[in-house]
């Protein structure tokens, strides 16, 4: 299938839009008052180590600590059984060369990892390691052993550190990968160079900004077209492909046209379709997406597809095209950690079974590593999906200032009721002249019509006038009691 990307920039954000046959199956925004991290390497210094956690908090020069488990520690993973407690191998004071492996989410800081890795076009260098691995979506193992063979004989006898070989590498020249180990070899030696300069807490190596990490780790065999909207972007992406992927330099191009870039293939309106809980499938049914802070939830319903010969047929087929909905929303929202798919109940287990081999071919093509568990005992499909940066929701909305992130608003009548109450309190404390309610245009009108009557005779027990004032720019839950 052939593939093409977008980019669109602006001095505030850049935008990316990975395409499949018209449609969006990829979004990446990344903001410049608020840059992603992953990937890059700091020189910190430990400020607290937590026994009872395992766990230690970094200073890496950012607002919040970032967070430093045991299981990240690479002497530990390299030792096996014999991995120390954390307070063995760390104390307070200590410089340590540390890598994000996640950006901060929500109210968590940063979370490290001191297994130092650095991506390059074909290859991730592992300093500290002495391997060579394959990525997994290579899965012919004649075609990995043959790579790893080839990587081997490219390598100096007295060349240190391990690889991790990627997908692109599949088909690249010799001359490439000597290219791209020389690239990842000056990286290193200017890195450890810093680390014995620089006093702590320091950034030592910077990942790429998004648009050349999408010459380094979008591009493959089926991109046919790379537009940027940018003259400057393109230039910088043009030099940076002729140094280290000349072969994607034929395929960049900038677009100058007057309609917005987005606008022509229709991407804005797939961002405003991303921020909806309720996503339609073609066949007439939709499915409803709710995020929290623990999970996702990705809910299938019928609607109004009624199928054809019989009611198994339309929930088979309403599923089917679910999964393949599903999988993609999941890529475009960026939906990370636990969730949990609802499809809608089958009572064959051959249907079941076709659903969740369709749900994971459709997750295959995912750049971020997922694991499906399969239907539980409830029906549930359960998965995870790794996650390393917010989600799109969380990068371009906030909660809700009227409904705090419920999701829902209290009634006029709700809120009536509170300010009756709220007087009452307030009338056994002062001795107001007379109170004033100031509320929204609904609650006044509420005030004015069906809770009249609750209003007078509250007026009677404090004997106090109650007048009314509506205030245009409060939403249904604001209101004040003012004392005159």
């Amino acid at each position: 299938m052939s593939d093409e990307i977008l980019i669109n920039v602006t001095p505030q954000e850049t935008r990316v839009a990975v395409m499949q046959q018209g449609a969006v199956q990829e979004l990446y925004i990344e903001r410049s008052s608020h840059l992603g991290i992953v990937g890059n390497i700091y020189l910190g210094r430990v400020m607290r180590v937590l026994p009872g956690m395992q766990s230690a908090f970094i200073n890496i020069g950012l607002e919040r600590a970032a967070f430093l488990h045991v299981a990240d520690i690479w002497e530990n993973h390299n030792n096996g059984d014999t991995a120390k407690p954390i307070e063995k191998v760390l104390h307070e004071w200590q410089s340590l060369l540390v890598q994000v492996i996640k950006d901060p989410l929500g109210s968590k800081g940063a979370r490290l990892s001191t297994q130092i890795s650095i991506a390059g076009r074909l290859l991730v260098y592992l300093p500290q390691e002495s391997h060579i691995g394959v990525s997994q979506r290579i899965e012919d193992e004649a075609e990995r052993e043959l790579l790893r063979a080839k990587l081997q004989q490219l390598l100096p006898p007295d060349h240190s550190g391990g690889y991790i070989i990627r997908t692109v590498a599949e088909t690249a020249s010799d001359k490439d990968l000597l290219a791209d180990i020389e690239y990842l070899d000056k990286l290193w030696s200017k890195l450890q160079q810093q680390v014995t300069a620089s006093p702590t807490p320091a950034l030592l190596y910077q990942e790429l900004n998004i648009s050349l990490r999408v010459l380094r780790d979008f591009v493959n065999e089926d991109t046919t077209r790379i537009l940027v909207d940018s003259r400057e972007t393109y230039q910088r992406m043009v030099s940076f492909a002729q140094d280290y992927i000349s072969s994607a330099t034929s395929l960049l191009g900038h677009y100058a046209g007057e309609r917005p870039l987005f606008d022509l293939y229709a991407v804005e309106e797939e961002i405003e379709r991303a921020l909806s809980r309720r996503v339609d499938l073609k066949s007439g049914g939709y499915l409803i997406i709710d995020q929290t802070e623990a999970l996702t939830t990705v809910d299938v319903n019928t609607g109004g597809f009624v199928g054809g010969r019989n009611f198994d047929d339309t929930i088979f087929k309403t599923n089917l095209e679910a999964a393949h909905v599903a999988a993609r929303q999941l890529r475009l929202r960026n939906l990370g950690g636990i969730i949990i798919c609802d499809f809608i109940d089958m009572e064959s287990q051959e249907h079941r079974d076709a659903v969740l081999e369709e749900f994971m071919k459709a997750l295959a093509r995912d750049h971020t590593r997922t694991t499906i568990n399969g239907f539980s005992a409830l029906g549930l499909v359960e998965m995870t999906r790794k996650r390393t940066r917010e989600s799109l929701a969380h990068v371009l909305c906030e909660a809700c200032p009227t409904c705090q992130g419920r999701g829902e608003v209290k009634t006029a009548q709700t809120v009536c009721y509170e300010i009756l109450r709220e007087i009452v309190r307030e009338a056994r404390q002062f001795n107001a002249r007379e109170f004033r309610i100031l509320a929204s245009q609904q609650v006044i009108d509420l005030f004015l019509d069906e809770e009249s009557q609750s209003l007078a005779q509250l007026s009677d027990f404090i004997s106090k006038p109650i007048s009314l004032q509506v205030e245009t720019l409060y939403n249904q839950e604001q209101y004040d009691v003012i004392l005159m």
